[in-house]
Order: C-alpha cells, then structure tokens, then sequence
C-alpha cells in the first residue's frame, strides 16, 4: 500500500477536528516544530502563523489566564507546540536507540482531561488534542 500523501493527511486531520470533543488542531513545521497552523488554541503572538491560512488569535485577556495557563483547559499555542516537540524529539532519540532502521508513526498522550494524537509525517507534525473520555 502506498503511503499517505502530505494532503491526504491534512485532509484527514480536517475530518477528524470536527468530531464531537476535539477542542484544537496544531500543524507543524517537521523541520523545527514551528506553528504552520493551530485551530482552537489561543496564540499570544500576530507572528505566531506567519504562513499559516488561519490568523493568530489576540482575544486573550490577562483575567483569562494564570501562569500562561487557560482556566481550567490546555495553554497557548506556543507552549503546547513547544512541548510536542519536545516530546516528539525524546520519542525519535529512544525509538533510535532501539531500533535505528525505525521511527516514529504515532504518539497518543492522556491525562486526565486531555488526549495529544500526534502524527508526525513528511512535511509536517499533526496533533489533535481532545477531550479525554470516561473511563
């Protein structure tokens, strides 16, 4: 079978944002982790998409926010693309030192409120955050 297109993967990361419980969407750069482009998380800066299709949203006010975190929900979206590849990187570093021939196709992450799919293609790093569901 042949592998996915970068297209068909966005594609199919568009159909699956709009399932019931998905709260964001991050696209980045594979090349350095960059937001290319993020849906339903706070940006904090107008530089944040530069090439993104979607704006950076500036409606986050100071009493939304404490310690850069949102009340009650997941940070901004630098901070989350930050940590993803950050994580994505250790993942890489431990499926190398494994199994040198191999990567990394897929991550999930949940904790108790949110779930990461992170899904790392050619030219980009997908992620998904949603809601957890209940045990």
């Amino acid at each position: 079978m042949a592998e996915k297109t970068s297209d068909e993967t966005l594609a199919h990361l568009t159909r699956i944002s709009q399932k019931p419980g998905v709260q964001s969407t991050l696209i980045l750069s594979r090349e350095n982790g960059a937001i290319v482009r993020t849906s339903g998380l706070i940006s904090n800066s107008t530089s944040a998409n530069p090439n993104s299709a979607l704006p950076a949203s500036n409606d986050a006010t100071p009493d939304n926010y404490t310690n850069g975190k949102k009340e009650g929900g997941i940070q901004n979206a630098e901070d989350v693309a930050s940590k993803v590849w950050s994580f994505l990187t250790a993942a890489g570093a431990l499926v190398d030192g494994l199994y040198e021939e191999d990567e990394v196709k897929l991550l999930r992450l949940r904790t108790k409120k949110n779930e990461l799919v992170i899904i790392p293609d050619t030219k980009f790093i997908l992620v998904l955050v949603h809601d957890t569901p209940p045990a």
